[in-house]
């Protein structure tokens, strides 16, 4: 598929229960020619599914996945519809539930009663009347309360496949088939003492109101997973002040444009991204970048979508309205993440695959050694067949994966950390070695020139004139540091023509009538710029710090600058952090060793990369990576594109709105640099739960399915352990967001 024409959308799926539900829907959206990939998640039912627009109409895929007994929901209906929609079910099952447990109690307690010795005692209707009526009460509650497994599971059955509904209605058809051929026919069931055999009516209705209990309380427990998204979508204000025609307008924040001028007033929300025209406030921007101290703003700021102005009115001009603001591409992103699947769910996928099939397998020969081979009544046997399918629902096993992936997500784009997927989370926890980048990473990124020493009888005055004025055609940091040490000396700048930037290197300008270099120690010797003398004056004047830039000018060497940039306060904390969680620390800078080293060494970094191009850095990663550690890359997103990609995490910082959440794994949206040990805990948290949820959904069925089939476990007891089961695994989970990151 080519990547320009391919599309990608998330789209609501009814109808599944649990894992295998999860496969049958992929398997049915892969087999449509032109989708490329599909991945369901329960916790949210919803599937990504990526495909070629050109070779694929969406009603094809909402008939593929029609033919594997569930529901799409195509994108004809409004965000809010669907989710209208969603509480409607949640609703509609809540109702089922309350009318099977208004019956089931009164059935379960009738059904005792008439097993008893005082049953005439307290019943004037003869226990053939009493019988009828369970007969009639429990067909209401399989009617009303179990139809949506009957419904589901014939749905499959039309296709030749099956699933927890088709355990769930078996079991309970059996038992319900069963008890009502003893009431209509009693002459074909009299024992061989000439009495009725028992009757099952109160099993099938306590089993079809527990399951709809788990169902309920699942998904009271499933949307407290999605919260993250909610809270995210709540902070987008509704309306906005804009200027339109010299008056200020309300209007619909869908309705604002870029170039708009906006204002917002003390105590509201940023409707838009944009840049401060006018005004002056403080701004807390916790809900988007986690920390929690309010950011000054003044003209030339930058605003974001979301974050609240605390004092002053603040008027700005839009710079990205819509789904471009940060806060919508946020909320795409951590949507995208919780409908991910992560590595590790490849296990579940492959047990759901043959789960079904072989659970009623192990049912018909339970029944048939119970019944052929012990001996044991019909009943009996029956009884234990459905235990066994009761027990063995893989609601657990669906549920593990994609609901610790959904809150570790969640909880990190509310500390200001956004995982790209759920890949990038899993491999998060086995990051052996963390890469700082330098400049504008470990470091604040605002260079500034510390020394100048001018060498070859220049005036120092003089040398830098000539060196500011080439330099200042330049972006690089480097160069507005020495424009702006020109500048603070009152120093004019001549105008330089020629000007060739030099990647890696620096750069090359004609400043009157002389040829000016600028740069490094690789580009003076590749120039032939002699550096005689040079290595005295760096040790008496620079020290172990080095000197960052050379300039020569006419072909000769006419400065030394040393400049420093400031490490960030964060920097020595984060650092001590990853040591104590057992990682190694690299810095990588393209520096020579002297000067990286004394960042370094400030943040207690031992180990240093130095001198290296910003095209060479990838190639340091995967020696790296060649070396045995698992790494990540921590950069800007932007100058390290290319190493970000090459090592197993890339890890950007985001800075307003230049973040790089299209391409890192990892973005965080703050600068405080905690965030890196922050994201590797939270990996390790997440995984450790979904290893949980796992071990307990295994362990579950493994010991259950022996202990029903050898006749030990009641269907009843069955029906209420497999409920709860589903509702442990979802509750542990959700303890990632009680606990917070790195205490799980």
């Amino acid at each position: 598929m080519n990547p320009e024409t391919k599309m990608m959308l998330t789209l609501p799926v009814e109808g599944m229960t649990c894992a295998s539900c999860v496969l049958r829907v992929e398997k049915a959206l892969k087999g449509v020619s032109g989708v490329e990939r599909a991945a369901v998640n329960l916790a949210t039912e919803r599937v990504q599914v990526s495909y070629d627009p050109s070779r694929v109409r969406l009603p094809d895929l909402a008939v593929a996945v029609e033919r594997a007994g569930y529901t799409l929901t195509l994108p004809t209906e409004t965000t809010g519809h669907t989710q209208d929609h969603r509480r409607n079910a949640d609703e509609g099952l809540r109702r089922e539930f309350l009318f099977g447990l208004t019956l089931a109690v009164p059935i379960i307690g009738v059904s005792m009663l008439s097993m008893s010795d005082d049953f005439p005692a307290w019943s004037s209707m003869s226990k053939d009347v009493v019988e009828k009526i369970l007969m009639i009460a429990t067909t209401l509650v399989m009617a009303v309360s179990g139809r949506r497994f009957f419904s589901a599971a014939w749905r499959l059955a039309r296709h030749f496949s099956a699933d927890m509904n088709t355990l769930v209605a078996v079991g309970t058809g059996t038992a319900y088939a069963y008890s009502a051929s003893v009431v209509i026919f009693p002459q074909l069931f009299l024992s061989s003492v000439g009495t009725k055999n028992g009757l099952y009516f109160d099993t099938a209705a306590a089993i079809i109101v527990l399951i709809l209990l788990g169902r309920v309380l699942e998904a009271k427990a499933k949307r407290r997973t999605a919260i993250a998204i909610e809270q995210l979508m709540k902070l987008q204000p509704a309306e906005a002040h804009v200027m339109r025609n010299g008056t200020e307008e309300d209007i619909s924040v869908d309705a604002v444009g870029l170039g708009d001028v906006v204002i917002v007033r003390p105590g509201e929300r940023i409707p838009v991204d944009g840049i401060v025209l006018s005004g002056a406030s403080s701004v807390d921007e916790s809900s988007l970048t986690g920390e929690g101290v309010p950011v000054e703003k003044t003209t030339g700021d930058t605003v974001l979508a979301g974050a609240i102005n605390l004092q002053g009115s603040l008027e700005f001009r839009a710079t990205a309205v819509g789904r471009e603001t940060v806060i919508a591409r946020m909320i795409k992103l951590v949507e995208e993440a919780q409908g991910s699947k992560a590595p590790i769910q490849a296990l579940v996928d492959r047990v759901a695959s043959v789960f079904v099939p072989i659970v009623m397998a192990i049912a018909l020969l339970t029944f048939a050694g119970w019944y052929f081979v012990a001996g044991a009544s019909f009943s009996s046997s029956a009884v234990n067949f459905i235990a066994v399918l009761i027990i063995a629902c893989p609601c657990a096993l669906g549920l593990a994966t994609p609901t610790a992936i959904m809150v570790g997500t969640g909880l990190g784009a509310s500390n200001g950390i956004l995982v790209r997927n759920a890949a990038s989370l899993e491999r998060a926890q086995s990051i052996t070695t963390v890469v700082f980048d330098k400049t504008g990473t470990l470091t604040e990124g605002k260079p500034f020139v510390e020394r100048f020493v001018a060498l070859g009888g220049h005036d120092g005055s003089n040398a830098l004139q000539y060196i500011a004025s080439a330099e200042q055609r330049s972006e690089h940091p480097l160069a507005r540091a020495i424009v702006d040490y020109a500048r603070l000396r009152s120093i004019s700048l001549f105008e330089a023509v020629s000007f060739r930037s030099v990647g890696g290197f620096g750069v090359e300008a004609r400043v009157g009538e002389q040829q000016v270099l600028v740069g490094n120690a690789r580009m003076m010797k590749d120039s032939s710029v002699s550096m005689a003398g040079s290595e005295e004056i760096l040790s008496r004047s620079f020290g172990d710090k080095g000197v960052s830039v050379y300039g020569a000018i006419g072909g000769k060497l006419a400065a030394l600058i040393g400049i420093a940039d400031r490490l960030k306060p964060s920097a020595k904390g984060a650092v001590a952090e990853l040591k104590s969680m057992g990682i190694d620390v690299v810095m990588m800078s393209g520096d020579r060793a002297a000067t990286a080293r004394s960042i370094a060494t400030q943040a207690g970094i031992d180990r240093v990369i130095a001198d290296v191009l910003p095209q060479e850095k990838a190639e340091r990663i995967k020696e790296l990576r060649r070396g045995g550690s698992v790494v990540a890359m921590v950069g800007d997103g932007i100058n390290d594109a290319a190493a970000l990609a090459h090592a197993d995490v890339g890890i950007a910082l985001g800075s307003g709105t230049d973040i790089a959440i299209e391409t890192a794994d990892i973005t965080l949206m703050r600068k405080d640099l905690l965030g890196v040990a922050e994201a590797v805990a939270l990996s390790r948290a997440t995984m450790k739960a979904i290893k949980q949820n796992l071990y307990w959904a295994f362990a579950y069925n493994v010991i259950g399915i022996p202990v029903a089939a050898l006749g030990m476990l009641n269907p009843v007891v069955a029906a209420a352990a497999m409920a709860m089961s589903s509702v442990s695994v979802v509750s542990n989970s959700l303890r990632l967001r009680w606990k917070g990151i790195g205490n799980s």
